[in-house]
């Protein structure tokens, strides 16, 4: 009944945002923009919040939808003045740290991953395949360059140039959100070659800013009576079939791929 008696205090609550999954545009059950801008603009807007707590398991994916995320978190802390705490569960790797570096500090179990601030690229090639069951590839473009990495023809060293140029410029912006957000707390070893540490160990590197889990963490700065408000995308009411059932089936595969890049399941 207190929060309805004038001038006496409510308990302080803190926003949580759980910020699980792969990141793609256009996915269901992963990280993208669209799907949470709504839900970062009810965390750090419902109730005022003391803060809001980014709960992050991410293997990385898009460096777009992770710039756009972060960059969406920054501006609403800023236009909201509410303090943002990233806590890193089992990975907060490649996008997933750029996720977590929109934290203005970082917590993480000793066993977490975080890191691998780089940019990668795979494929197949299956020239030698369709020479040896004899099928003849036809493609015709307009523009020389409208069939580069076709993975049914012969690398061209030009290609690959093109590839890493452009591989180039993503980890420079990724490396400059880094410095960006954590500056001076970095360590001075070489932290941006796409390596990744446990959590132990990115504390010693400045890449996390110490051991801690969110509810103790948010009791420590928030005191023992501060509440939790879960903010998280609405699940559809209507069951997927078809062709929804497949592609989240793909997507899903895509993802245990990246978790297990990192040694995880």
């Amino acid at each position: 009944m207190k929060r309805f008696i004038p001038f006496l205090s409510s308990d302080p609550h803190v926003a949580v945002v759980r910020l699980q999954g792969a990141i793609a545009a256009g996915s269901r059950g992963g990280i993208n923009d669209a799907t949470f801008a709504p839900v970062l603009e009810k965390a750090f807007s419902k109730g005022k919040p003391k803060a809001v707590a980014l709960v992050i398991n991410s293997p990385g994916g898009s460096p777009v939808q992770s710039a756009l995320v972060a960059a969406r978190i920054r501006r609403l802390a800023g236009e909201k003045e509410v303090p943002v705490h990233a806590f890193v569960e089992d990975v907060a790797a490649s996008g997933g740290y750029w996720l977590a570096c929109a934290g203005d500090d970082i917590w993480v179990d000793p066993s977490s991953i975080v890191g691998s601030i780089g940019v990668i690229s795979a494929s197949f090639g299956f020239v030698d395949a369709m020479q040896k069951i004899g099928v003849e590839r036809r493609v015709y473009t307009a523009g020389e360059d409208k069939s580069i990495l076709d993975p049914f023809r012969p690398e061209r060293e030009e290609d690959i140039e093109r590839l890493k140029d452009i591989q180039r410029d993503i980890h420079a912006a990724f490396i400059d959100h880094v410095k960006d957000r954590r500056g001076d707390r970095l360590a001075d070893e070489n932290l941006f070659t796409g390596a990744f540490w446990t959590g132990a160990k990115g504390v010693e590197l400045g890449l996390a800013d110490g051991i801690g889990h969110v509810v103790p963490k948010m009791k420590e700065l928030y005191g023992d009576k501060v509440k939790f408000m879960l903010h998280g995308p609405k699940k559809p009411l209507i069951p997927r079939f078809g062709a929804q059932i497949l592609a989240d089936l793909d997507s899903g595969l895509e993802e245990r791929a990246l978790y297990a890049r990192y040694g995880l399941n």
